[in-house]
């Protein structure tokens, strides 16, 4: 058992629309201290060229939750307009925005002294995360 007293966190994402990395995606990590307590913005990053957010800051003793905000409606945006082109498999013909999921939110229980990494797996239309090792 680890004698820690704080959680640390880790994330990395993968475009499987694409069958690599997603490079340059916001990612905001927030914390609190209780199911009725307030989150508290801990601070972000952005995934790297392997899709990795290597910086993300650990959240304070007493965090009992950890949320992870996503901005992948920029990342696809950004994706787009290198491709040059209009890709109608990157939007959503209904009301024009670049991705399905404009942002992916995950909330999850944290213990002290663990290490919690959390790959998301992302395409325009959909998502999907676990806890990695």
């Amino acid at each position: 058992m680890s004698t820690e007293t704080t959680a640390s966190v880790s994330t990395h994402i993968l475009d499987t629309s694409a069958g690599r990395p997603a490079e340059g995606v916001a990612v905001h990590i927030l914390a609190r201290c209780g199911r009725e307590a307030d989150w508290q913005a801990l601070g972000g990053s952005s995934t790297d060229a392997d899709g990795r957010c290597k910086d993300l800051p650990a959240p304070p003793e007493g965090t009992t939750h950890v949320r992870l905000e996503f901005d992948t409606e920029t990342y696809f945006a950004k994706k787009q307009a290198a491709a040059q082109q209009d890709a109608p498999a990157l939007r959503d013909s209904e009301n024009g925005r670049p991705v399905f999921f404009p942002e992916v939110t995950i909330t999850f229980a944290v213990v002290p002294g663990e290490h919690y990494h959390v790959p998301l797996l992302l395409n325009p239309f959909g998502y999907s995360v676990y806890r990695g090792s």
